[in-house]
């Protein structure tokens, strides 16, 4: 990352570029190999691409909040792929009832069933709740992106995410396009993404938000094996996302 000052000196403004490389304290727990698509997917919710055919699936099964589940309640799991522009997610999520309660996006949105994307575009981990250190997107039925802002409330992160969903009985496909931010992103303001490539890590963990009839979620379930006894920590500490590492 590059960091601009500006020296003044006798009435003269020199500004001087550094060239900073944040420290990484992440503890790399869970790898997973990431293949390059030769032709980007449609985000079309049908997953008839290529590249979905030749990428093995990845579970989703780790209860995060709750209690223990059965399997027609929930079940889940997931592909990977990337190009230059982006990653790209495919879920596939059977669960016996979709709840989406608050009609306004903001409002609640955990509470509701929805996909949840944590990503960290350098890998670095450390704390990200009310900084863009990491990104902790919850995907709506009706596709609202939601995370939390540096102002300390949830704000719309739409442009980050392209998604579709397609529901028949009670299984859904979610097929998503995300955008990789640094951590130099700043809300209300022009922010390019970042180019991907060969031999770059990401931080990267997926959950889903279950409720079927209740006030608040009845289960949270990760992808990842989250230690002690606190598992919901993917919204504030990026140190427990797991570790992706693009191939060709």
């Amino acid at each position: 990352m590059n960091v601009y000052v500006d020296i003044k000196d006798k009435g003269k403004t020199e500004t001087v570029r550094f060239h900073y490389k944040k420290q990484v304290n992440k503890r790399n727990s869970q790898i997973t190999t990431v293949k390059k698509a030769k032709t980007n997917p449609v985000i079309n919710g049908i997953a008839d691409d290529a590249i979905w055919s030749h990428t093995d699936w990845l579970p989703l099964n780790e209860l995060w909040l709750g209690e223990a589940y059965a399997k027609d309640d929930f079940f889940g799991r997931y592909k990977l792929t990337w190009s230059k522009d982006a990653l790209y997610l495919l879920a596939e999520i059977k669960d016996d009832v979709l709840l989406d309660k608050n009609s306004n996006p903001l409002e609640a949105w955990w509470d509701d069933d929805c996909l949840e994307i944590f990503v960290d575009e350098d890998n670095s981990g450390g704390e990200h709740q009310y900084n863009h250190n990491a990104f902790a997107y919850h995907i709506a039925l009706d596709g609202n992106v939601v995370d939390m802002s540096t102002k300390k409330e949830g704000k719309l992160y739409n442009s980050h995410i392209e998604s579709k969903r397609v529901t028949k009985g009670n299984t859904s496909i979610w097929e998503v396009k995300i955008s990789l931010f640094d951590n130099t992103f700043k809300d209300d303001a022009q922010n390019s993404p970042v180019k991907l490539h060969v031999g770059k890590t990401i931080g990267f963990a997926l959950a889903y938000c279950d409720n079927d009839k209740s006030a608040e979620r009845e289960n949270f379930i990760g992808s990842i094996n989250v230690e002690g006894e606190d598992k919901n920590k993917g919204w504030i500490d990026a140190n427990i996302f797991g570790t992706l590492k693009l191939t060709n």
